[in-house]
């Protein structure tokens, strides 16, 4: 479980830096977008009220604090999942990046009303008109390493408990 908390602390750290980095430092609140390596990595100023693609973004506050909710329930469960049924290094780690990477975004709705997202890619003639940020790309590699970490019957360090 320590490895699930470090790896939780390490990534919810770098998602809030990156964001008071982009959306401060560089001041992309005002200025809206900034273009790094166009089409495939450009800065693009998007608060999110929802869930990904902006999905139940009513933009009230009950769909926020909705939103706090299920995601503090998602945590309670992994962390009760974890305990209970305690996988191999990788599944602690995918954990934590999940975990870190949902407190880095409840940490936006309480902060600000909605998440920050700034992170926009394109590739070969494709326009992406979505943006994310740390936090988005963290919750589903956690939520994927869960898929393939957890099962005790292809994990070779199960014995080796984090």
């Amino acid at each position: 479980m320590r490895l699930l908390g470090w790896a939780a602390f390490w990534i919810f750290l770098l998602d809030q830096a990156t964001k008071y980095f982009v959306v401060y430092w560089l001041d992309l609140r005002r200025v809206g977008e900034i273009d790094v390596l166009p089409p495939f990595l450009n800065l693009r100023m998007a608060w999110n009220y929802g869930i990904n693609f902006g999905l139940f973004s009513g933009q009230n506050d009950l769909t926020r604090y909705i939103l706090i909710a299920v995601a503090l329930a998602i945590v309670a469960f992994v962390l009760i999942w974890m305990k209970r049924d305690p996988p191999g290094r990788l599944g602690f780690l995918s954990a934590g990046v999940l975990i870190g990477g949902a407190f880095g975004n409840i940490v936006d709705r309480v902060l600000y009303g909605a998440v920050a997202d700034f992170l926009n890619m394109s590739c070969c003639g494709i326009d992406n008109p979505f943006a994310f940020n740390v936090a988005d790309v963290a919750i589903f590699a956690g939520a994927i390493g869960l898929v393939f970490f957890t099962s005790h019957d292809n994990d070779p360090a199960d014995e080796n408990r984090a």
